[in-house]
């Protein structure tokens, strides 16, 4: 094995990422389970893991590195992402969660943190968590830490359910669909607990995905949802990826909602819980997150791109909720870690309370028409978005993130991946056709043939 390359390609900006096991295999993760040990220094470590096929073998492999250089491993089995995530902020441990997210069946990963889930990224500690996993060289440890079992579900719901009184809810008819991932095992409870007739979609736990890929950001993965939610007369759906950390909603004509919006509903909610608060926000968010998050008092905070910015600047700024467009909303009373359980719990508690459908609830704020985010092989990226800056010197631009440019009745925002050559293109405006001029106009720059002049 050559350790260096295939370390890091499969160490990524936020999480650790590959094939099984041609990229990540028992060795890699044993190696990777002492380097986690070792950096941390931490006496005991969390380790939670989804329903993929894999992921039994790789956390058998990682609990005997980290046991290996003294650390004890807290084994919380099968778990989704925010329930690791809980775990770690309520008993103050770091933690280690096989998955790969939303990424086929023959995949698996890592994504890490540390006590009180302190998120773990490029700049945060992967870096060189990876070298030690390279090195693999340790000075013998005295004694071998101990595997121990813990099931936190239970308070894991508890937890979720106190965002919202279901008492003052009213009954609502909702759809999930788990895709066959971690979401089956938590989503069930905690609706349990809500005064909601749910109409569960794949709910068994299959790692290889047999229904649909656990990637609902693909409309085609929501077909099933869309189908299902006119068919029961169901008031709401909710799609929920592999690990279960992000939920994607479809409204009562079961069309898809934005996470903007989501975004704006939640902060609403939030701001009556804690009124003149601080809201963070990603800067591909639509226009009316900042506007929503200023009517009801509160102050916006924008954040570039990516789940290690939102969590810092939540906790530098106290804000109480941060959102992404991308379907990861994240809570100061969940640690500032992402829970789209959570999310979609106060959607609901907001869509009970208003006594009107999903898509009246959020007519008001439907302002904008945006592209989505929109993916382009670009071998100069930089040179790219130099290109595009002289373009339009007439906009209000901004390098938070890549490239911003605003003008009074739209935007774009162009930077690029942190792993692949591609550019990322968002683009808003406020009619329909004055987006899909401005689209293919920056589309063109981006794509032309021969690339920057």
């Amino acid at each position: 094995m050559s350790p260096h390359r295939d370390l890091i390609r499969i160490f990524k900006a936020y999480d650790v990422r590959g094939v099984v096991p041609g990229d990540l295999d028992e060795d890699v993760a044993r190696r990777i389970g002492s380097a986690f040990a070792e950096w941390s220094g931490a006496p005991r470590l969390l380790l939670g893991r989804d329903c993929r096929l894999s992921s039994d073998e790789l956390a058998a492999a990682f609990s005997d590195g980290a046991t290996a250089r003294g650390s004890d491993v807290v084994d919380l089995g099968l778990a989704s992402t925010d329930l690791l995530y809980f775990a770690s902020g309520s008993l103050d441990l770091p933690g280690a969660m096989l998955t790969a997210s939303h990424n086929p069946p023959e995949w698996n990963g890592l994504k890490f943190c540390l006590a009180g889930a302190a998120p773990v990224a490029e700049d945060t500690g992967l870096i060189d968590i990876r070298a030690l996993a390279e090195r693999d060289r340790y000075a013998p440890f005295a004694s071998r830490g101990r595997v121990e079992r813990a099931n936190l579900l239970d308070p894991y719901v508890d937890h979720v359910v106190s965002f919202v009184n279901p008492d003052a809810m009213a009954s609502l008819t909702v759809v999930a669909d788990t895709a066959n991932g971690m979401g089956g095992l938590v989503v069930p409870p905690v609706m349990a607990r809500l005064p909601v007739t749910l109409v569960h979609l794949f709910p068994d736990l299959d790692g290889t995905f047999p229904n649909h890929p656990a990637d609902p950001i693909n409309p085609q993965n929501t077909r099933d949802l869309r189908a299902a939610v006119p068919e029961h007369g169901a008031d709401i759906g909710l799609a929920f990826d592999g690990d279960a950390d992000r939920v994607f909603l479809v409204d009562e004509r079961a069309e898809g909602v934005s996470g903007s919006l989501v975004t704006a509903l939640v902060a609403e909610a939030m701001l009556k819980r804690h009124p003149n608060s601080r809201i963070v926000y990603n800067l591909i968010c639509s226009w009316v997150v900042p506007e929503v998050i200023r009517e009801h008092g509160g102050e916006p905070v924008r954040t570039r791109v990516g789940h290690s910015f939102i969590k810092r600047v939540m906790a530098d700024t106290g804000a109480v909720f941060g959102g992404e467009h991308s379907g990861h909303y994240y809570f100061r009373e969940n640690y500032r870690a992402d829970s789209g359980l959570i999310a979609a719990v106060v959607v609901l508690a907001q869509l009970g309370a208003a006594g009107v459908t999903l898509s009246e609830l959020l007519a008001p704020y439907d302002r904008y028409r945006d592209s989505g985010e929109i993916n382009s092989e670009v071998a100069d990226q930089s040179a790219t978005i130099e290109e595009i800056a002289a373009a339009f010197p007439d906009g209000r631009q901004d390098r938070v993130d890549g490239l911003t440019v605003e003008f009074d009745d739209w935007w774009f925002n162009v930077r690029p991946s942190n792993t692949e050559p591609l550019l990322r293109l968002n683009v808003e405006a406020t009619t329909e056709e004055l987006l899909r001029a401005k689209t293919d106009l920056v589309l063109g720059m981006i794509r032309r043939e021969g690339g920057p002049a």
